[in-house]
């Protein structure tokens, strides 16, 4: 069973679900929903919840809580490699693709960085097009360039190729 909360933050109203094992889902404004869960304040949304928070107002890089993730093993390994994104970096789709040992798989990659779960704490915001511009967000390009703005006190212009 799964249990979600609400929380109203600096980049809008959020949703984060967790399955009793990890976090299995954090929902943006646009995409709330609590169909098949139980509203529910749990220990581990609370921490989610706080971490969240802390990364929003820059006071921490890295997430350090539990996830459950949910899909098919190439996207899991693509979202195993996205958290290894350091803060304040940027990466194409390309080389996130060389990065997993699948270079011609950047549409794939495309594919699987959209269905991301978790989005932030799997920071899929720090993949970007190739020639620099903001593409393609679940949450929106205006939350995706909030994000990668928040890190970027910390970074110069990083864009890797």
């Amino acid at each position: 069973m799964k249990n979600i909360f609400y929380y109203d933050t600096e980049i809008g109203r959020i949703g984060i679900a967790e399955d009793g094992q990890g976090i299995t889902n954090l929902y943006l404004e646009n995409k709330l929903s609590s169909e098949g869960m139980t509203i529910k304040e749990t220990d581990l949304i609370k921490e989610a919840a706080r971490q969240l928070e802390d990364y929003l107002s820059g006071k921490i890089e890295v997430f350090d809580i539990p996830l459950s993730l949910k899909g098919t093993e190439f996207q899991k390994k693509v979202w195993e490699e996205l958290k290894k994104i350091p803060y304040g970096k940027t990466y194409s789709y390309k080389e996130l693709a060389e990065k997993i040992g699948k270079p011609t798989a950047a549409r794939a990659v495309g594919m699987a960085n959209n269905k991301n779960p978790i989005l932030i704490i799997i920071p899929c915001h720090r993949i970007i097009g190739k020639d620099g511009s903001l593409v393609g967000y679940a949450a929106g390009l205006d939350i995706k360039e909030r994000l990668l703005e928040i890190e970027k006190p910390n970074t110069k212009n990083n864009l890797t190729s």
